[in-house]
């Protein structure tokens, strides 16, 4: 999943959430299909080699591979955001950063969060947001379905904890 949880080593009911939107078509990959189709684009001009028809052509295969390379990195500019939600017992955190590097910020006390599900009525299904501070944010939303879904059993278990008091010691 493209999110990861980490414990946070000053408090046992301390959690972090690290999210990001998943790529299906690693750097490597994205070589690979720039590659595989300028090959196969340049099949059927192997017999107009040496003709005038070729140059009338040719523009126009390049146009469509660098319309396709522009395309795939403009995918992976907009992809470039991350989230971050920090639970402790007192404070949660949200830190988003944006495609263009902006960093919207977030911060409630833990006792007053409260996550929501929205199943339908948002900009996706089983939208999640965190309420806190006469403010509502989206979380994930640039997750999948069943991920939200996932995340959200997550997030609200790890706000309990954060809200149980400690056993003494």
């Amino acid at each position: 999943m493209p999110y990861e949880w980490s414990a946070d080593e000053s408090s046992a009911r301390s959690a972090r959430l690290r999210l990001w939107p998943h790529r299906s078509l690693p750097r490597k990959g994205f070589a690979a299909f720039i590659l595989a189709t300028f090959t196969m684009i340049t099949i059927p001009l192997y017999p107009l080699l040496g003709t005038v028809v070729l140059w009338g052509i040719l523009p126009f295969l390049l146009l469509a591979v660098a319309g396709i390379w522009w395309a795939l990195e403009r995918s992976y500019r907009d992809a470039e955001m991350s989230e971050e939600l920090t639970i402790d017992p007192d404070t949660i955190h949200l830190v988003r950063t944006n495609p263009g590097g902006r960093v919207q910020e977030w911060d409630c006390n833990s006792y007053w969060a409260k996550a929501e599900m929205h199943p339908t009525g948002g900009p996706v299904a089983h939208y999640i947001t965190l309420k806190g501070k006469g403010r509502e944010v989206e979380i994930g939303a640039f997750l999948s379905e069943d991920e939200r879904k996932s995340l959200y059993g997550e997030i609200v278990q790890a706000l309990r904890a954060a809200a149980t008091p400690e056993p003494a010691q």
